[in-house]
């Protein structure tokens, strides 16, 4: 019978070198296992649940023609989102659908596009610009990381979409040059006009002076003409009288010398004022032939102001239909304005992140973690100090389910009274609100009676070996349990494990008692504690089985 223990001896030395090398790579469990689970998270966010909610208008934008053009800013972005060109897995629903996505953790985002939101992108373009504006909403219920990732992917959208509206925007503005420009053009087009009308009504002006100075001219010479008409006519009438009156007198005495030299004098000054006569008619007609040249080029002057005054009309027209056309498109001329419409134009789309159950002390976020991972440790460090089991109980005849049992109670009397401590740190030192005591007592004392259950297991059915398993499951669940981070930036197997991991549920619900997230999700995390605790005592039942068995065997072995 000494045989099979000596056989034995090697197969033990064999799983103690197994122990070592296994003790030997747990550092390199827990290093190794985070590196590779979050390798390539940055490039996992598109992973990540997240959910839309467009609220957008349509709205309508009209050209200077008139024609108008359908706006629907909501759509395009949630049409770039929802074709993976920015940061999460995007989902297209309600806002009632997003808020209950959300408060279960089914999503960790929402991103609501408001109403106005086509309306301020088409402000851009008018005197009284409005930043767009864009609203993402987590929960530090399920991810306190998420907040700053949503930060992140909200900026990175709006500076992408910013980009395109500012695009859009600078390219309506030398839309707009050119329109300008054409408007302009038209406005020289009708100054142009406007200088040649000018051009023929001075030369008209210029004609009308010549021909009114041409007029004034024969006037004055009409004056003296009038002059001289009226003493051509005095003095024919005086010689007619004195030759009436000297021809009388030589009727009366013809042989008389005096009145026939009389008649003869008067006869020869008529003669004289005869051709006085004719000189009077080169005058007035020197005279009236001036006037006529003026009345002439008073009236080629007259047509050319005629002809220059049309020109005058349409030029003004052009021009002033141009610089209309023009100052319509230019912006206002108004400072603040300008640095307004500036500012949006830099900006044009700003997003703001919100938190539902927010956690605002980061004591009270490591806590969510930390808690847990301590009651697992405490649970381990029991069983270093306590052994499940002795052989004397082994060998006695009691009952497994009172071993069992009675090494439970031993151990849980130690782990609750480390959850008690756990949580007056909570209470006492992070400031997390008494009011939430039932909560944060009930939830730890459940976990630590879960944990210490499950290394009652290990230790039962491995022995000291257990512990081992225990720390390289530790390792597996730092990386996949979550809680900070979503889980969806983990690797694939990493994402499979974390809803089989305890202390996954244990750093669920810790965060929803302290983040005051949705109860629901807190009792599903307390039931699944209950479920594992309970099924590591079960299986701990059929454990003792087989180790008392064992034992029964050895010790005969060894007395034999």
């Amino acid at each position: 019978m000494s045989q099979p223990l000596a056989n034995r001896l090697p197969r033990r030395r064999w799983l103690r070198w197994g122990a070592l090398a296994a003790v030997v790579l747990i550092p390199l469990a827990f290093a190794g296992l985070f590196v590779s689970a979050l390798a390539n998270s940055d490039k996992a966010l598109d992973r990540i649940p997240a959910a839309i909610v467009n609220q957008d208008t349509l709205v309508y934008s009209t050209a200077p023609d008139g024609t108008k053009s359908p706006v629907f800013a909501g759509r395009q972005l949630v049409t770039e989102l929802t074709g993976g060109s920015a940061g999460f897995d995007w989902t297209i629903t309600n806002e009632k659908a997003a808020k209950k996505a959300l408060a279960d953790g089914s999503v960790y985002a929402i991103l609501t596009v408001p109403k106005n939101f086509s309306t301020s992108i088409l402000s851009l373009s008018t005197n009284s610009p409005k930043q767009a504006k864009l609203a993402i909403k987590t929960d530090d219920a399920h991810s306190y990381l998420t907040g700053a990732l949503a930060q992140s992917v909200g900026d990175g959208m709006a500076n992408t979409f910013g980009k395109a509206v500012t695009a859009q925007y600078i390219s309506g503005l030398y839309s707009s040059m050119g329109k300008i420009g054409g408007a302009f053009s038209s406005a020289a087009d009708g100054a142009s006009q406007l200088s040649d009308g000018v051009g023929k009504y001075t030369a008209g002006v210029d004609s009308l002076a010549s021909g009114l100075g041409s007029l004034k001219s024969g006037a004055s010479k009409l004056t003296q003409l009038s002059g001289g008409v009226a003493t051509y006519t005095d003095g024919v009438s005086q010689l007619a009288q004195a030759l009436a009156q000297a021809n009388a007198g030589l009727q009366a005495e013809p042989t008389n010398p005096v009145a026939l030299a009389t008649v003869n004098a008067l006869s020869a000054k008529l003669s004289q004022a005869a051709a006085g006569g004719a000189t009077l008619s080169q005058q007035a007609t020197a005279g009236i032939g001036g006037i006529q040249g003026g009345i002439s080029k008073s009236a080629t002057g007259a047509a050319q102001l005629a002809a220059g005054s049309a020109g005058l009309n349409q030029g003004a027209s052009s021009l002033a239909s141009g610089l209309q056309t023009g100052a319509a498109q230019l912006p206002a001329a108004d400072s603040s304005a300008a640095a307004a419409s500036a500012k949006v134009a830099s900006n044009p789309v700003a997003v703001t992140v919100s938190h539902d159950n927010r956690i605002s002390k980061i004591g009270q976020v490591i806590a969510t973690f930390f808690v847990p991972l301590g009651l697992w440790i405490g649970a381990l460090a029991v069983f270093l100090v306590l052994r499940p089991v002795t052989r004397r109980a082994l060998s006695s005849t009691a009952a497994n389910g009172r071993l069992v049992f009675s090494a439970l109670a031993r151990a849980c009397a130690v782990t609750v009274a480390q959850a008690l401590l756990l949580v007056a740190l909570l209470h006492l030192a992070l400031g997390v609100s008494w009011s939430a005591l039932p909560a944060t007592l009930g939830f730890s004392v459940l976990a630590a009676l879960a944990f210490t259950a499950f290394h009652y297991l290990l230790t039962i059915g491995l022995g000291r070996a257990g512990l081992v398993v225990s720390l390289f499951v530790l390792a597996v669940q730092v990386t996949s349990t979550g809680g900070l981070y979503p889980i969806e930036l983990l690797a694939a197997p990493f994402q499979w494990v974390s809803p089989l991991m305890p202390l996954t549920y244990g750093v669920q619900g810790m965060q929803g008692i302290l983040a005051g997230g949705d109860p629901g999700a807190m009792l599903g995390a307390a039931a699944a504690l209950l479920a594992f605790g309970a099924g590591s005592v079960l299986v701990a039942l059929l454990a003792i089985r087989r180790t008392r068995r064992t034992q029964a065997l050895l010790v005969p072995a060894a007395i034999a």
